[in-house]
C-alpha cells in the first residue's frame, strides 16, 4: 500500500497529512484557510491522490506558516508513500486551461528538489489570501518531497484562475508521475540505481 500519514509539530503549526497514491481524490482538508483548503481539495481531486489534512497554525500572525508547514508535510508524506520508487513512472507534465490562465507544469520526482517558479499574479490577494504563499507553498513541497518542479504562466489576468490552475496543473503532473508505469514493474527509473 503506497500510503503515509505524516505529523508535523513546532511552536507555530500542528500538522497531520494522510495519503493515499492509490486513491481516487478523495479529500478532507481543513487548515482554517479557505482558499487554501480549496486549493488542496483541487490538489487532490485532480491528481487522484487521496488526501486527508489537518492543520492549527497562528494564523493570528498569518498564515504563511500552516501553509508552509502543509507544504513540507505533504511532501514528507509523498516521500515516505512513494518508498523506494520502483515501479513508478517518475516525470509527470500537463498544460492546463482555466477560462482565461493557462497553466504549464513539469515535474521529475527526482531526489534533487529544485523549483522553476514563473508564475505572476495581478493583484496581492486573492480575498484576504496573500497569492505569494502560492509559491511558498509549491517551494515547500518541492524541496521536502524531492521534487524537481517547474511551473509557468503562459496567460492569465485572474489571480483566483492562476492560482487554481497552478494547482490542478500540478496535481494532474504528480497523477502522471506516481503511476506504476506497466513496463517497469519493479524496475527503479534510473540508471544511477538509486532516486
Amino acid at each position: 500500500m503506497r500510503e503515509a500519514t505524516i505529523t508535523r509539530k513546532t511552536a507555530e503549526t500542528q500538522i497531520e497529512v494522510t495519503l493515499n497514491l492509490d486513491g481516487t481524490g478523495t479529500y478532507d482538508n481543513q487548515t482554517g484557510v479557505g482558499f487554501f483548503d480549496h486549493m488542496l481539495d483541487q490538489l487532490s481531486r485532480h491528481s487522484l491522490i487521496d488526501l486527508t489534512i489537518r492543520a492549527t497554525g497562528d494564523l493570528h500572525v498569518d498564515d504563511h506558516h500552516t501553509v508552509e508547514d502543509t507544504g513540507i508535510a505533504i511532501g514528507q508524506a509523498l516521500v515516505a508513500a512513494l518508498g523506494d520508487k520502483k515501479g513508478i513512472r517518475r516525470y509527470g507534465s500537463f498544460h492546463l486551461a482555466m477560462d482565461d490562465a493557462q497553466i504549464r507544469a513539469a515535474l521529475d520526482l527526482s531526489a534533487r528538489p529544485y523549483l522553476v517558479w514563473n508564475v505572476d499574479f495581478p493583484t496581492a490577494k486573492i480575498g484576504t489570501f496573500d497569492t505569494e504563499l502560492v509559491r511558498e507553498f509549491f517551494q515547500a513541497l518541492s524541496t521536502h518531497g524531492g521534487i524537481t518542479l517547474h511551473v509557468d504562466r503562459l496567460h492569465g489576468i485572474n489571480s483566483h484562475h492562476i492560482a487554481e490552475a497552478a494547482f490542478k496543473a500540478v496535481a494532474r503532473a504528480l497523477r502522471e508521475a506516481v503511476e506504476p508505469d506497466p513496463r517497469m514493474s519493479g524496475v527503479l527509473p534510473s540508471t544511477k540505481g538509486a532516486l
